[in-house]
């Protein structure tokens, strides 16, 4: 395969940033779109130029690295996939290619298609885990919890923080990611202690970070890697308004 890139490059977060042009060929379909960008950096060092810089590190659609805009559409056109996942059969020879970073405040651009995500970090050290002392792992049916609350916190554990969803909303929004977080650890017994202090914690420092509001498009879901279902966000919305009413603070 032949093809036509267009990718933003930007030497640091003060630069303007622009996109360039690049042709690259003898592209095997089943590479993937991560591979295609070696082989092209590959070229760009040959040439003695300044390689793309890009996220990347498991490589196997768990670590949520992979993060670009391909086309329009955060990690490419393929339904529930990542980018290191996406493979180059997705596209036909002679295909013209534009390839961008993020784009939010919250995720400010570091070089090229790599973007400061720390946002979610902070996020998470705000309440995003279970701080009670348990001592010894108990048998995995120590616990009684029910199948259903037990299948959904399993799915939005699934969620893997790449910002696809922020990414993809108009108001770059990280509401189902948040929601997520909340959802699949305020389900389970063990998130039970500090279930009201998480969610509040957690939703002060997503508005801090300089997110926007969710308007309920839909757009977060349609995207999501992982297939997060949106209705995590209307279990963080009522699981904030239940906080809110009994806080003590």
């Amino acid at each position: 395969m032949n093809l036509t890139l267009k990718v933003w490059r930007q030497k640091n977060q003060s630069d303007r940033g622009q996109f360039e042009t690049y042709k690259v060929s003898n592209i095997s379909s089943e590479m993937s779109f991560l591979e295609m960008f070696d082989v092209l950096n590959e070229e760009l060092i040959q040439e003695g130029k300044d390689p793309i810089a890009f996220d990347h590190d498991c490589r196997e659609g768990i670590c949520g690295m992979c993060s670009m805009y391909i086309d329009g559409k955060p990690h490419g056109p393929w339904q529930e996939n990542t980018t290191c996942q996406l493979h180059m059969r997705a596209f036909k020879d002679g295909d013209t290619i534009t390839v961008e970073p993020w784009r939010a405040n919250a995720f400010p651009v570091l070089k090229d298609l790599v973007t400061d995500r720390t946002a979610f970090d902070r996020i998470i050290q705000a309440g995003g885990f279970i701080s009670v002392n348990t001592g010894n792992a108990v048998d995995a049916n120590a616990l009684p919890i029910e199948k259903a609350k037990a299948d959904d916190a399993f799915a939005a554990a699934a969620c893997i923080g790449c910002g696809a969803c922020v990414a993809a909303c108009k108001n770059s929004s990280a509401l189902l990611f948040v929601g997520a977080k909340v959802a699949h650890l305020g389900l389970l017994p063990q998130g039970e202690p500090e279930r009201k202090e998480r969610v509040l914690n957690m939703v002060a420092q997503m508005d801090k970070e300089g997110f926007g509001a969710c308007t309920s498009t839909g757009a977060c879901e349609a995207t999501c890697p992982k297939g997060i279902s949106i209705s995590n966000i209307n279990r963080l919305n009522k699981e904030y308004l239940v906080a809110s009413l009994v806080s003590e603070k």
